[in-house]
């Protein structure tokens, strides 16, 4: 493309995950990219509002319990242990702002222009940006690649306020620590913000919909979870409903039924009384403004954006990734789609392995898994076995004092090859990834219990596992 500071070989919509990675690898191929980021500064939800925060949270709070409750385990006297609320919300915006400025600088050091503003698809080769201040402008560009992620789910009845029904980007910021936080939703978000706040005093309550919490992931593993969250204080109403909100001074009163009952849930009724609710029911992608239809663009249903294997849309020259296309809504699979999308617009191979991607929920214990569920694998009739070892059983486990939860993984009975791996367990999240390179190397599980894992470590779990797949785990 021409050299003309308006035209560009690749205009990146969005700079979340998916949409930084993908305008710095595409920089790196050497198109002349921008990126536009409505934002004061880059990082999209995940960094600023999401991913990021809450996990500087999480660590925060869990170093205060394990202070306030483990150390006398381990004969560490630790007296007067307390909670200054104000310092952990700055330690947690002080992580945020330096990993922001950490993406301009990336930006910079890989020539990738940032136009500041909202972007919109004018038609296919033209985007649009109006900033906060001043007039709009044009920009053309080659390929236009949609990567403006995901936005909150709202339940009718409740209104998020952000001061007593907060959304998650709300819950990152409370002011104090509420008496009774009511958490409609028991899916990753909610229960590991609910942790957060149950950690530093709150009564938590979790309302789900369904029968179980985290309703993706393999059955036994939600099971437990739920097991373990419970023994640590939390309380669940499942199989409910959050019909209306009445919000006053003194806090929130829910209206609530029972799931499968009539649509208005009469004569079913109760109520929950809190100081402070948070509605963490799931994501919709964030499509609105973007001149998609005026473009052509094809959605399906549940408004998320049609795609074919290379990650082009219906229009040429139009791509989409992350939260806006089918699938999970992970940042780490939006950073792979991304690089994938703008590899293939470099005329290279680009794949990503779906089977092959990890998901976490990053409470105490974490759970992560990786490739099929069991349910999944009886409901398409594959022939499988099972390797499962406890944390119980693992020398290191019982050193730390973190012997909650099991590995497990799931292979081909007649092959052998890793079909999935579920852990609920101390850094499943970290220990997840053996697994999730086993499966992207086609790995079978004899392949892992024959690989030396060092001692005394949590991954001997994992070797475990993998010999009890074959009924041959040494340690239980």
């Amino acid at each position: 493309m021409a050299d003309n500071d308006d035209a560009f070989d690749l205009i990146v919509i969005g700079a979340g995950p998916g949409g930084y990675v993908a305008a710095i690898r595409a920089a790196q191929l050497g198109l002349k990219t921008a990126c536009v980021e409505s934002r004061e500064t880059l990082g999209g939800t995940c960094l600023n509002v999401g991913c990021i925060p809450s996990k500087a949270l999480l660590h925060s709070s869990e170093m205060y319990e394990v202070a306030a409750v483990d150390f006398a385990t381990f004969g560490i006297k630790a007296n007067g242990v307390g909670v200054d609320l104000a310092k952990m919300l700055g330690h947690k915006d002080k992580v945020v702002g330096d990993l922001t400025k950490g993406i301009e600088f990336l930006f910079k050091k890989n020539k990738v222009t940032w136009l500041k503003g909202k972007g919109a698809i004018v038609k296919p080769g033209e985007v649009k940006v109006t900033p906060a201040k001043g007039g709009a402008k044009s920009y053309a560009a080659k390929n236009i690649l949609i990567a403006t992620g995901s936005d909150v789910a709202r339940l009718p009845g409740v209104e998020i306020d952000e001061n007593r029904i907060v959304s998650s980007t709300g819950a990152l910021s409370l002011a104090k620590v509420p008496k009774h936080l009511v958490v409609v939703g028991g899916g990753y978000i909610g229960l590991e913000m609910g942790s957060v706040w149950r950690r530093l005093g709150a009564k938590v309550t979790v309302v789900e919909f369904l029968d179980v919490i985290l309703p993706t992931m393999d059955g036994e593993a939600a099971k437990q979870m739920q097991r373990l969250l419970t023994k640590q204080g939390m309380e669940f109403r499942l199989g409910t409903k959050v019909i209306a909100a009445k919000t006053s001074n003194r806090g929130v009163t829910l209206t609530v039924a029972p799931a499968q009952k009539s649509e208005n849930g009469a004569g079913d009724q109760g109520e929950i009384k809190c100081d402070t609710v948070l509605v963490a029911i799931g994501r919709v992608p964030y499509t609105e403004g973007l001149g998609l239809k005026q473009a052509g663009v094809e959605m399906d249903d549940r408004g998320r954006v049609k795609i074919d294997g290379h990650f082009q849309t219906n229009v040429p020259g139009i791509y989409a990734i992350g939260d806006v296309i089918e699938g999970p809504m992970l940042a780490h699979l939006a950073e792979d789609e991304g690089i994938a999308a703008v590899e293939a617009m470099a005329g290279q191979a680009a794949h990503v392995n779906y089977d092959a991607i990890p998901g976490v929920v990053y409470t105490y214990p974490e759970a992560a898994a990786v490739g099929k569920t069991e349910e999944q694998l009886k409901e398409a009739g594959v022939d499988y076995r099972t390797g499962k070892f406890p944390f119980t059983a693992n020398s290191r486990g019982r050193a730390n004092n973190e012997t909650d939860g099991f590995v497990k993984i799931l292979a081909d009975a007649k092959t052998d090859r890793i079909l999935g791996v579920h852990i609920v367990g101390p850094h499943a999240g970290t220990l997840i990834a053996e697994l999730a390179l086993a499966m992207e190397f086609g790995a079978s599980a004899e392949d892992v219990a024959r690989t030396c894992h060092a001692h005394p470590t949590l991954n001997e779990a994992v070797k475990e596992a993998a010999l009890a797949v074959a009924g041959r785990a040494i340690h239980i």
